[in-house]
């Protein structure tokens, strides 16, 4: 399981021109799932997103986290990010779970995210095409592996 976590001001993913989540300052969270993937990356990832220290503590150092700050947390499940980009001109997705395999998983670990963090937490549509509109903070971008 991957995520590319981006500390946002804002963010908003619309399907078909509809807003169907969106939050405020906290972590936008790509989420890329692999074949192997279940509950040990989901334990794993989702106390990595709501415990991995990327918030600036009163001496601006990136030392809280989002649940210290009870900051929004935006998931939007992402199977390009588990593509394989190796070789050629062209991404191979055999690296990423079937839709099948990812969507229960996927919905999984938002569940999880949802019962462990005191903040909101939104998400995108899985499997639709999305339009993901966001503000980058700081920038400050991460690769989260689980």
């Amino acid at each position: 399981m991957l995520a590319l976590i981006q500390r946002v001001t804002h963010a908003r993913v619309d399907v078909a021109g509809e807003s169907v989540g969106a939050i405020g300052p906290g972590l936008l969270a790509f989420v890329g799932i692999q074949p192997d993937d279940g509950e040990a990356q989901i334990a794993r990832m989702t106390a990595r997103l709501l415990g991995y220290r990327v918030f600036a503590d009163d001496e601006g150092r990136m030392n809280r986290s989002l649940a210290d700050c009870s900051g929004d947390l935006l998931l939007i499940s992402q199977f390009t990010l588990a593509a394989d980009t190796g070789s050629g001109m062209r991404p191979g997705f055999s690296t990423a779970a079937a839709p099948v395999l990812a969507e229960p998983l996927f919905a999984r670990m938002v569940e999880t995210c949802r019962q462990h963090h005191a903040g909101r937490v939104e998400t995108g549509r899985f499997g639709a095409h999305m339009t993901v509109t966001l503000v980058n903070d700081g920038p400050v971008t991460f690769l989260l592996r689980a």
